[in-house]
């Protein structure tokens, strides 16, 4: 990683430029050429470096849902598991803790009630229980790690 790709990295933490020509924006900022900064990121994506580059959505201002849960999954299962949830679309994202409730993941459903049919789902699929914890209240934490 040079200098370019540590400030590339630290401007997206703070947004996209919502203008005409976002990567043009960037691209002045950044005293950089547009199309390279777009091979950067994907560049950085391909080699594990970013796990994602995307827009965030306020799912529930658009009339979803979503919610952190979690299973208890014996260790001899826990890739095949993993494989599993990985595949369903409603899952964002999943990881191991250590912890009796050892893999956590975000659900994100186009409904609320989407969020209980995948759960059962979840559950008839890997016969395990999910721990379902719903967000209660939402706080906006502006989070920004300089690299």
């Amino acid at each position: 990683m040079d200098d370019l790709d540590r400030r590339l990295i630290n401007r997206l933490q703070l947004g996209v430029p919502l203008v005409r020509h976002p990567w043009q924006a960037l691209a002045e900022e950044l005293d950089a050429d547009a199309a390279q900064l777009r091979e950067r990121v994907q560049a950085l994506l391909d080699d594990g470096t970013l796990t994602r580059f995307g827009p965030m959505f306020d799912i529930e201002r658009l009339g979803g849902a979503f919610t952190l849960a979690a299973l208890s999954v014996p260790e001899a299962r826990f890739d095949r598991v993993a494989e599993q949830l990985a595949a369903m679309p409603a899952v964002a994202h999943n990881y191991r803790r250590e912890h009796t409730w050892n893999m956590w993941f975000v659900l994100g459903c186009a409904t609320p009630e989407g969020i209980a049919q995948t759960i059962a789902c979840i559950e008839a699929e890997t016969g395990l229980p999910v721990l379902n914890l719903p967000k209660e209240e939402t706080y906006h934490v502006g989070l920004h790690f300089p690299v």
